[in-house]
C-alpha cells in the first residue's frame, strides 16, 4: 500500500488576498477554481506546487463548517490535509480498526474521497483519497499539469500540526494512515506529518515545509496563518 501527502488546504476569509499573497511568496499559478465546493458553502482556488497541490477555501455563507472553523482558531489558517493511497479498502479497513468516522465520501469521474471527522485524528479534516491512476488528480482540473511553475518551490515536503498532547495526536493519525511514528513525525511515502505543541491559537494546522527550487532563496513566511518555509 502506497500513501503520499498530496494536497494542503488553508481556509482564508479573504480569498482574492490570500491567492494574491500565495503567487507572491511561492511563484505559482492557479489551475482550477472548483464548483463542486459550493456544497460546502464554499468557493476556491487551487494552485499546484510540482505534483502536489495546494488550495485555498473560503466561505461563501454563514454556518459552514469552514467559517465556524474562522471563528475557533482566531482567523485564517490550516484546514485540511489530503493525503493519496494506492488501495482504498486498506484505507477503509484502517480507519475501521482507528474507531475513526467517515463523515462524506467525496466522488468524481476516476477519484474517491474519504473525509475522516476532525474530532477522531484532530487538527485538521483528513481526507485519505484514490484515484483511477496514481498521480492523476481530478480535484484539480484537467489542466492542472499545464499550470506548474517550478523557479521557486518544487514540492511539498511536510505539514506541522500543533496539538494539546502531540504524542496522542501523532498516534491518532498513524493509525489512520498506515505509518507508524517516528518521535512525533508520521512519515509517508511522500511527505510527512510533524505534531509539536500547541500555541495561542490552540490545536491546528500551523505550517507547511516546501522545496526549494535550486538557486531560489528559502522561504520564511506566514500565509493564511501558515508559515511556509523552504530549503
Amino acid at each position: 500500500m502506497r500513501i503520499r501527502l498530496r494536497q494542503i488546504v488553508m481556509v482564508a476569509a479573504d480569498l482574492e488576498a490570500a491567492e494574491a499573497a500565495v503567487v507572491d511568496a511561492l511563484g505559482v499559478d492557479l489551475c482550477y477554481r472548483d464548483p463542486g465546493v459550493a456544497t460546502f458553502g464554499l468557493r476556491n482556488a487551487l494552485f499546484p506546487v510540482g505534483d502536489k497541490l495546494l488550495e485555498i477555501v473560503s466561505p461563501t455563507e454563514p454556518g459552514t463548517t469552514a467559517g465556524r472553523f474562522l471563528e475557533r482558531r482566531g482567523g485564517d489558517g490550516g484546514y485540511m490535509v489530503i493525503v493519496e493511497t494506492d488501495d482504498l479498502d486498506d484505507a477503509r479497513r484502517r480507519i475501521d480498526a482507528a474507531g475513526a468516522r467517515i463523515v462524506f465520501e467525496a466522488a468524481d469521474e476516476g477519484v474517491v474521497g474519504l473525509h475522516l471527522h476532525p474530532a477522531d485524528v484532530g487538527g485538521a479534516i483528513v481526507s485519505i483519497d484514490a484515484t483511477d491512476t496514481w498521480g492523476e488528480w481530478p480535484w484539480a482540473g484537467p489542466t492542472w499539469r499545464d499550470h506548474v511553475r517550478t523557479d521557486r518551490v518544487t514540492d511539498v515536503l511536510g505539514v506541522t500540526v500543533e496539538a494539546d498532547d502531540p504524542d496522542a495526536m501523532a498516534a491518532r493519525w498513524s493509525a489512520v494512515l498506515g505509518r507508524p511514528v517516528d518521535g512525533r513525525r508520521v512519515v509517508l511515502d511522500e511527505g510527512e506529518i510533524e505534531f509539536v505543541p500547541a500555541g495561542d491559537r490552540g490545536e491546528g494546522v500551523a505550517g507547511f515545509r516546501l522545496a526549494a527550487a535550486d538557486g531560489a532563496e528559502p522561504l520564511d513566511t506566514v500565509i493564511c496563518g501558515c508559515r511556509f518555509t523552504s530549503a
